[in-house]
């Protein structure tokens, strides 16, 4: 759950910068001419990115809804929007339009129960008084400062994510705890050799020749398969915990 919501999170933010930089100016006509095609493109490009900025806004619900309940905790638009447009960035770089009809109404099913699990997770998480501490919450707020020059972009990338410190603070709480709890509460099983092996012949047979040698990823392997295992546990005792569960979906 951090590799999807904290990781894209800090995403968001680089690529909240990447039109920062400029063009390098250019000498003699043919070059001028080239710099005009190549604006051309680039304010195409801008404006088709402003375009579809605008279809994925419309997809967002207003930040005080109440999209979904669980249990006495109440999961506000501000969330809901928030994941909806880490989920859309994502479709993006699959190369799929996430405005699209039948997208749009799979990326609304997919965020409010990513949302929900999240959230039963925590909860549990909470009743058996795993916790957040201060020092590696702010531990983890230094590292994505460092992907800023300096302080002033890092505020800028928080405000065009309509994110204040604090709540970037207490989403990186909540992260920290359901890892936790996950680590703790849902270990995974010593994986054998067998089980690296028959999912190295299942990555052989989709990479053909450019596959490397088995003994060159093992250790990759190892880990592919351990949280191929914890996924499957994880939505084993979400499954389970909302069995017990009050839950609403409201949108």
């Amino acid at each position: 759950m951090r590799k999807i919501m904290y990781t894209a999170l800090v995403a968001v933010f680089v690529l909240a910068l990447a039109a920062c930089g400029g063009n390098e100016e250019s000498k003699g006509d043919e070059k001028n001419k080239d710099k005009q095609q190549q604006n051309n493109k680039d304010k195409e490009k801008t404006e088709q990115m402003e375009e579809m900025q605008k279809k994925m806004e419309k997809q967002q619900v207003d930040e005080d809804k109440v999209v979904a309940q669980v249990n006495d905790k109440e999961i506000k638009g501000i969330d809901y929007n928030r994941a909806l447009g880490q989920m859309q960035m994502q479709y993006q770089q699959m190369g799929q339009d996430p405005t699209s009809k039948e997208v749009a109404e799979q990326l609304k099913k997919q965020v409010v129960t990513g949302l929900v699990d999240f959230e039963v997770i925590i909860q549990e998480a909470e009743s058996k008084g795993y916790k957040a501490s201060e020092e590696d919450v702010n531990k983890q707020i230094d590292e994505i400062k460092g992907q800023f020059d300096d302080e002033k972009k890092f505020e800028e990338a928080l405000k065009t994510n309509k994110l204040t410190e604090d709540q970037l603070k207490e989403q990186i709480a909540d992260q920290i705890q359901y890892e936790t709890y996950v680590e703790k509460e849902i270990p995974t099983d010593e994986v054998s050799e067998e089980e690296m092996k028959k999912y190295y012949d299942q990555m052989k047979q989709a990479q053909g020749d450019q596959a490397p040698k088995y003994e060159e990823v093992k250790d990759q392997l190892k880990q592919q398969v351990q949280q191929q295992q914890q996924q499957e546990k994880v939505a084993q005792k979400v499954k389970e915990l909302k069995k017990d569960a009050e839950i609403s979906v409201k949108i």
